[in-house]
């Protein structure tokens, strides 16, 4: 296999705010196209530097994003609310708009809404909740109904053989990108990098690349802990562009029943330790909201797996999940989260991690798939390490289990079901092959990543899909 790559220069992480005063103000204020105006004036400058010219041409990027992401009017709004509050006039958005539980910009002087804000009002206002609930009634998740059969099946069974991996599923995983067709034009070379899962972990095991629909590709080793598979197609007019790859992957559940007097105290001069309580911008900062938040929170506690318990548990009784915003849109994600109220697991995860490293807790990141029988989607965890324990995995999205036992209710506080499929292994980390222009996603990756030499391919350019057999 042999395939030959472009000469890039490119900074690793790019901050959503610009060295340009006037740039950030005419944001801030969602004067977008002036902005965009303003950027492109500077851009043609010989006095501003390359990384310079090259955060600038992203922070334009990220002011088309966000319009991507706040797309809906307030008659797109009304539609959807309608259902459940009927008599609701467009006036009437403002209570949950002042609130927070509608999010929306204005931009260019007109208001949008963000495209998922009209579900995620029943999601994050409580009364709105409640009044879903009486026209909808009540169902539970599918991979709820699951995991309160499961946990306590596989908590029982490794008591019972004092085994700390248990139950192996193995699954066939089938996954395609499909670039639409003519976004591209004919002939020129697509190159596309497709999630790969990770190796090196007890509970993920026997990972083959079974098939690639390309006669060359390249498989990314296991040092890169955002791992791909590279390939690179011909754009075909009027037809998509397809990539594919199967492979099978063996998961265990790991139990592991953490008893707060057997945690040991840290070696605090080990670069373990060192690194992974660190701050780490622009996500992981230890600004004066996540202190005071660590106060409220933690008060005296001292013990380390204590504390995440209360971490852990203030994150799960105080912030619904609710459907995001595309992560390289936010500057800081769990600032965020704490000024809106709300997260999906990967915000979530973000202000988990935040508070734990804030308290000395060594915290990273993990994400990939969550394969569970019925909910086959995208997913962000963590891990934090324990001395005595070793690293251990924290799904703060899942959160507190709905059991009055509590192993049961805190599973997802040191275990995890055989269903989380790792391909990441820290977020905000390069690809290989490295990838010329910025990324859609410049956090995390799960759904993969496209160019061509006239730039990135963004999310509404593609789609993507995972087929999953159980064996």
């Amino acid at each position: 296999m042999k395939i030959y790559f472009w000469i890039f220069l490119l900074t690793s992480m790019i901050a959503a705010q610009t060295k340009f005063n006037d740039v950030n103000e005419l944001v801030n204020s969602g004067e977008y196209t002036k902005a965009a105006e303003l950027i492109e004036n500077k851009i043609k400058s010989t006095t501003i530097t390359s990384e310079d010219k090259l955060d600038l041409l992203f922070e334009k990027e990220r002011l088309d994003r966000i319009k991507i992401d706040f797309n809906k009017t307030a008659d797109d709004v009304l539609k959807f609310i309608n259902k459940y509050y009927p008599d609701v006039k467009e006036k009437d958005l403002a209570k949950w708009e002042n609130d927070g539980s509608l999010e929306y910009k204005i931009i260019d002087g007109k208001k949008w809404y963000f495209s998922r804000s009209a579900p995620n009002l029943f999601r994050i206002n409580k009364e709105a909740k409640e009044q879903k609930l009486k026209i909808d009634g009540f169902k539970k998740d599918p991979k709820d109904v699951f995991l309160e059969e499961h946990i306590p099946l596989i908590l029982d069974e490794s008591a019972n053989g004092n085994e700390d991996l248990v139950r192996p599923v193995t699954f066939k995983l089938d996954y395609t990108v499909t670039v639409d067709a003519n976004d591209v034009p004919d002939g020129e070379i697509i190159r596309c990098w497709l999630p790969f899962p990770r190796e090196g972990h007890r509970r993920q095991v026997d990972v083959k690349l079974l098939s690639v629909n390309s006669d060359e590709y390249v498989l990314a080793s296991n040092d890169n802990q955002q791992r791909t598979v590279y390939i690179q197609k011909p754009a075909i007019k009027d037809q998509p562009t397809i990539f594919n790859m199967v492979l099978e992957v063996t998961g265990y559940n790991e139990i592991n029943f953490i008893q707060p007097n057997q945690i040991k105290p840290y070696n605090k001069e080990s670069g373990l330790y060192k690194t992974y309580i660190a701050e780490r911008a622009p996500h992981i900062i230890f600004s004066d909201k996540i202190k005071e938040l660590s106060n409220k929170i933690v008060g005296d506690e001292a013990n380390p797996y204590l504390i995440a318990k209360k971490i852990f548990t203030w994150i799960s009784t105080n912030i619904p999940w609710a459907g995001a915003r595309e992560y390289s849109t936010l500057e800081n994600i769990p600032e965020y989260c704490m000024n809106t109220g709300h997260g999906d697991c990967g915000i979530k995860t973000l202000l988990f991690m935040t508070l734990c490293r804030y308290n000395g807790i060594p915290a990273k990141w993990q994400s990939g798939w969550m394969l569970h029988p019925g909910e086959i989607n995208l997913h962000d965890w963590s891990e934090i390490y324990l001395e005595g324990y070793g690293w251990v995995p924290v799904d703060q999205s899942f959160g507190l289990v709905d059991s009055d036992k509590e192993d049961e209710r805190y599973f997802f506080l040191g275990n995890i079901d055989a269903y989380h499929l790792i391909v990441n292994d820290d977020y905000s980390r390069p690809l290989f092959p490295a990838k010329i222009f910025p990324r859609s996603e410049t956090v995390d990756f799960q759904r993969g990543e496209l160019e061509w030499r006239g730039g990135n391919i963004y999310f509404n350019q593609w789609d993507y899909n995972m087929k999953v057999e159980y064996k």
